[in-house]
């Protein structure tokens, strides 16, 4: 069976910058494979491309400039916000509340966003919200272990059901 949309594509990959020589950032290996609803639009459309058509037993590598990855850096996802917003009970947790911590936070719509201090002023947090790999060239490498069909309530939701996927 082929990936294509609405399989399941259970696979290997190792993630490095710029090129297969790279600095390894992740690794899945058969212990932990990634398992994932193909075409859901739960990856970058860029790596789904390259996997297209592959087959269990198939290896691949492949390049992604940044552009087509996480984007570039964008100095409008730095941004100035007032240190009340992190305190509780009026007080900060200066643990959590640190230069180079990463925080979870959510915009007006309530989607979580990941951010990182930049820096703490005497009344603002500087913390910068572009993807920790935005602006950096990948490098794929894997193998495709399986390839299934999704069921139709895995379709519906979007996500992968039971081993290796969501549970509800």
């Amino acid at each position: 069976m082929k990936v294509s949309k609405d399989k399941v594509v259970t696979l290997t990959y190792s993630l490095r910058l710029n090129d297969g020589n790279g600095e390894l950032v992740q690794e899945v290996t058969n212990k932990r494979p990634f398992v994932h609803l193909f075409g859901a639009g739960n990856l970058l459309p860029a790596f789904e491309n390259n996997l297209d058509g592959l087959e269990p037993g198939d290896d691949f590598g492949f390049f992604l400039p940044s552009d087509e990855a996480y984007g570039n850096q964008s100095d409008e996802a730095i941004i100035e916000l007032e240190k009340s917003i992190f305190e509780a009970e009026g007080k900060i947790d200066e643990e959590m509340v640190a230069v180079g911590k990463m925080l979870v936070m959510q915009d007006q719509n309530g989607n979580p966003l990941e951010g990182v201090i930049l820096a703490i002023k005497d009344k603002t947090v500087i913390m910068d919200f572009n993807h920790p790999l935005a602006g950096e060239n990948l490098y794929f490498s894997g193998n495709i272990i399986d390839v299934r069909d999704a069921s139709k309530e895995e379709q519906e939701h979007g996500h992968v059901h039971g081993a290796g996927g969501h549970h509800h």
